[in-house]
């Protein structure tokens, strides 16, 4: 099972991922936020969007919204954006 790591806010609403298998991407969530669900509605405002963490490997949100490290991986992976750690400049 892949977790996330560690988890850095970028810019705008991109974070930077490491996974446990010691990959990582930055991962623009503006797409999914653009969707405007019930979820994802508070994410618009930039200093609840900077409360993100990780428990139990998961990127989450004080309001019980969170991504899986795995899924995050699997789509950095579709998109051409995932990279061994040891490439990041």
């Amino acid at each position: 099972m892949i977790k996330i790591a560690n988890a850095e806010s970028l810019h705008d609403r991109t974070i930077r991922l490491e996974f446990s298998d010691g990959t990582t991407g930055d991962y623009d969530l503006r797409p999914l936020i653009a969707r405007g669900t019930e979820m994802v509605k508070p994410l618009e405002d930039m200093e609840f969007f900077q409360q993100f963490f990780l428990e139990l490997g998961a990127l989450c949100w004080p309001n019980g919204f969170e991504l899986s490290g795995g899924g995050i991986q699997r789509r950095l992976r579709e998109q051409g954006m995932l990279r061994p750690l040891d490439q990041v400049a």
